[in-house]
């Protein structure tokens, strides 16, 4: 892997820079230069318009491989595959083939809307005790992360791959190609990748493939406009180009067992039966009422569809249209309505395949108004615990403890709308910043397994997310896709953590209830509120809102709440969407 030390940014990147405008065209042109993170509120950005097709993505590497990829006749399955493989090279920090991924998929065709699971899954040499220390406490976070223990079996290159051999149109070789080309042309370091090269330095440095490529010859992290090369990954991406399988049970597989196993100081179990039997599932979409429309996405192993899903059915039972999105009041609402979701979300959901979960009992229209009626009239409230849903007929509710798991920020996510109206709402990750900061040929391999509930029961009763051979860890990603007659509304989805479902309810508020354009909508402030501390975006108007909600009972606590929020909206044959100013993405459209 070769960096030629380019520092100089071209005048366009520091115009960029300066002014903080970068946007595409109606046309689908888009700059070569790339795109700062943006403060929400310093820049008024405009939604952008299409009738043809259009893509949202988290960097404009990756909507201009998507647009090559439709102007050459493919589809949205065909661009997903471009976009993916160029954002695990020029974002590596949030996903890519060393990781997992949710797809949420309209094929306009069929007339029908599906939903493949791509999450890792638990190697099957797992013991319930892998993340315990010699006292049988639960590591530190970091302890866990770092190095091979906490790398599941990637799943998004399978995703990718079958996906695309039922829906592709062009080759498997062809949809490779955008981020093989780029990989071996290089490209220049972004502004928000050096950034985040700098803040991690000292774990990336752990371990020599990592040093060696995000560090310079005299070991300093990369800069701003430095050139990156990744020969490597271009050569990784050629083999599955030839062969998917060189990837789950060839040298590519041998290479990743190799990295997990010997990682210094903290190897992990991963093995290469693992990666052979690892196989994607297609599983039914989730889907909610809202006012009008129906909000659908993708069920567990994530939380994202059913804990958005409640937040908006607990809200369907308050007029936040007449509140509007400058009332304290509306806060409260959105706030105390996640709590009480997010209650549900640590005591029941975890993957459905190893424990049973009360999806209908838990999005039930009579069950989220009776968890509403819990919100007081006035003020936050004092007492949020888990509800009792309705399980199934035939099933008595399992007795079961409150997650203990930790989800940070990183992930990414993108929508695609095609010219023959198939959608792609798809989250995707390596889960914290640089996963496991392991690398092999030339991408990260992800740190998932920290998703699990690091502790596995509680006084004896089991945690639904606890760690199983083979399990899929719990997760936030929540690609939404909103139904409104029967038809495609909205794709939209982000990263951050356990953060992305508020995020996500956020901007559907803002749009649905408040009016606001996609892109508006997207860059509303931040006011999200899980545990009962609310989350105020920093050097944004939620900072006017700290008063009233500690008035109210609120701790507050002022942070910055990076999102990446990527939607589209589908509206009487037009196309309009919005990319989020908190990170570097475009959207391009025709």
């Amino acid at each position: 892997m070769k960096k030629p030390p380019t520092r100089l940014l071209s005048a366009l990147a520091l115009s960029l820079m300066m002014t903080g405008t970068a946007n595409a065209t109606a046309e689908g042109q888009i700059t070569d230069a790339i795109a700062p993170e943006l403060a929400t509120g310093s820049v008024m950005r405009k939604s952008v318009k299409g009738t043809q097709w259009m893509v949202a993505s988290a960097n404009p590497h990756a909507s201009k491989a998507a647009e090559s990829i439709l102007k050459k006749g493919g589809n949205a399955i065909d661009a997903m595959v471009a976009v993916q493989t160029v954002l695990g090279l020029v974002e590596p920090q949030s996903s890519g083939i060393g990781g997992g991924a949710f797809l949420v998929y309209w094929d306009n065709k069929a007339q029908a809307l599906t939903t493949f699971d791509g999450r890792e899954t638990a190697p099957m040499a797992a013991t319930p005790t892998l993340f315990l220390d010699d006292n049988g406490q639960p590591l530190k976070f970091y302890d866990a992360v770092v190095g091979g223990l906490s790398v599941g079996t990637p799943g998004t290159l399978r995703l990718m791959h079958d996906t695309h051999a039922k829906y592709g149109d062009l080759s498997w070789r062809a949809v490779l190609t955008p981020a093989i080309e780029l990989a071996q042309a290089g490209f220049e370091v972004s502004p928000r990748l050096a950034a985040l090269i700098e803040g991690d330095a000292d774990r990336l440095r752990r371990y020599p493939a990592t040093h060696q490529y995000f560090f310079d010859d005299n070991g300093n992290p990369l800069s701003i406009g430095d050139r990156l090369v990744n020969l490597e990954y271009a050569s990784t991406l050629k083999m599955v180009a030839e062969d998917v399988d060189n990837f789950y049970q060839g040298p590519i597989a041998d290479d990743i067992v190799a990295t997990v196993q010997n990682a210094a100081g903290n190897p992990g179990v991963l093995s290469k039966k693992d990666l052979a039997d690892y196989r994607i599932v297609e599983r039914q979409p989730v889907c909610a009422p809202y006012r009008q429309y129906r909000v659908c996405g993708m069920g567990p192993p994530t939380s994202g569809a059913i804990t958005v899903g409640q937040i908006l059915g607990i809200l369907s039972n308050f007029p936040l249209k007449d509140l509007g999105k400058d009332s304290p009041e509306s806060w409260r609402l959105i706030g105390d309505a996640s709590r009480l979701a997010f209650a549900d979300r640590g005591r029941y959901i975890a993957d459905t395949d190893y424990v049973p979960v009360p999806t209908e009992g838990l999005l039930a229209p009579e069950y989220l108004k009776a968890r509403a009626a819990l919100i007081p009239a006035e003020g936050a409230m004092t007492d949020v615990s888990p509800g009792m849903p309705q399980f199934s007929h035939a099933m008595k509710a399992p007795a079961l403890a409150d997650d203990q798991s930790i989800e940070l920020p990183s992930t990414s996510h993108f929508s695609i709308v095609d010219k023959a109206g198939n959608i792609v709402s798809i989250t995707t990750t390596i889960e914290n910043g640089f996963g496991s900061r392991l690398m092999t040929r030339g991408f990260l391999l992800n740190n998932e397994l920290t998703d699990f509930s690091f502790a596995t029961q509680k006084d004896g009763v089991p945690i639904a997310n606890r760690i199983e051979p083979g399990k899929r860890p719990r997760s936030s990603m929540a690609p939404t896709i909103v139904m409104r007659d029967g038809k495609p509304y909205m794709a939209v989805g982000s990263p951050g953590g356990s953060r992305i479902i508020g995020y996500v309810a956020k901007t559907l508020v803002a749009h649905l209830d408040w009016g606001l354009d996609i892109q508006s909508a997207i860059d509303l402030p931040h006011l999200v509120n899980r545990f009962g501390t609310f989350d105020l975006e920093a050097g944004t108007d939620a900072e006017s809102f700290k008063p009233a909600l500690e008035e109210m009972g609120y701790n507050v606590n002022i942070r910055d709440l990076t999102s990446g929020i990527h939607g589209i909206v589908i509206d009487s044959g037009a196309l309009e969407g919005g990319a989020d100013p908190r990170r570097e993405g475009l959207v391009t459209a025709q």
